[in-house]
């Protein structure tokens, strides 16, 4: 992976200046909306079964993985005109026969939509001007892009699910059992954003605290005991992490102190 000081100057400086959105879903109006209110020209989102412009200067498909080789072989290929997608996992091939871009903002987006500004943006290009125009894309967002390989989007994105789905997963399971307690969600979120920070600050072995951390496999067993009972669906996650707690724990011990 490439940081923004990486990138080879190209003729492209500012973004596309009008670009072309299909796929009315989360990502694809979050995406609109936020280039319209960083002065870009926003055409959509479009529908699927919709063309768009021939002024188009880039159109961004923002629809499934599975969808993107379908809508690109649907789009015209114009001369001058870049064709992206905003896939995580996705290499530029099924953009083939375009000159070809991918923007994915490394950011979760709701139906309330996504603040894009300080997120990274994972971006690859067919040519060095298409790089460019990812690039200033992400810049005018206020994100800041760095080129994922196409061999690593796979690793880049797998990253991504763990450090947001998983984690909302493993809140799902912190906030049931929580409930069997009388402990509503809300009274979790000042440990959870503490433990966020810590390891954004320090570092997984480091930000890591907590009973295994400290050895004690006796207050482990009551948790695991309370878990049986009260979450039972939940035992076997807390068995795999319990497990991968340890392992993190041991390499812990060997950070200086």
């Amino acid at each position: 992976m490439n940081t923004d000081s990486d990138f080879t100057p190209s003729a492209v400086t500012s973004p596309p200046g009008r670009v072309a959105i299909v796929g009315a879903g989360r990502i694809g109006t979050a995406l609109a909306s936020a280039l319209a209110d960083a002065s870009i020209e926003v055409e959509g989102p479009l529908g699927r079964d919709i063309q768009p412009s021939e002024d188009a200067d880039a159109v961004l498909l923002c629809v499934p993985d599975a969808q993107i080789a379908v809508a690109a072989a649907a789009l015209p290929a114009r001369a001058g005109r870049l064709a992206g997608h905003c896939s995580a996992a996705t290499t530029l091939a099924p953009l083939s026969g375009h000159e070809a871009f991918s923007l994915h903002p490394l950011m979760t987006v709701t139906d309330q939509g996504a603040s894009f500004a300080g997120a990274t943006a994972a971006v690859a290009g067919t040519t060095q001007r298409a790089l460019a125009a990812a690039r200033t894309l992400a810049t005018a967002l206020g994100m800041h892009p760095v080129h994922v390989a196409d061999e690593d989007r796979a690793a880049y994105h797998a990253a991504a699910s763990i450090a947001s789905n998983f984690l909302v997963t493993l809140e799902g399971a912190a906030e049931r059992m929580a409930a069997s307690a009388g402990i509503e969600r809300e009274q979790l979120v000042a440990l959870v954003r503490a433990s966020v920070e810590n390891w954004a600050a320090a570092g997984a072995p480091a930000a890591l605290t907590g009973p295994i951390a400290r050895g004690d496999e006796q207050t482990v067993r009551r948790q695991r005991d309370a878990v049986a009972e009260r979450s039972p669906e939940d035992l076997e996650l807390f068995d795999v992490l319990a497990a991968a707690t340890r392992r993190l724990a041991a390499t812990r011990i060997q950070v200086p102190a």
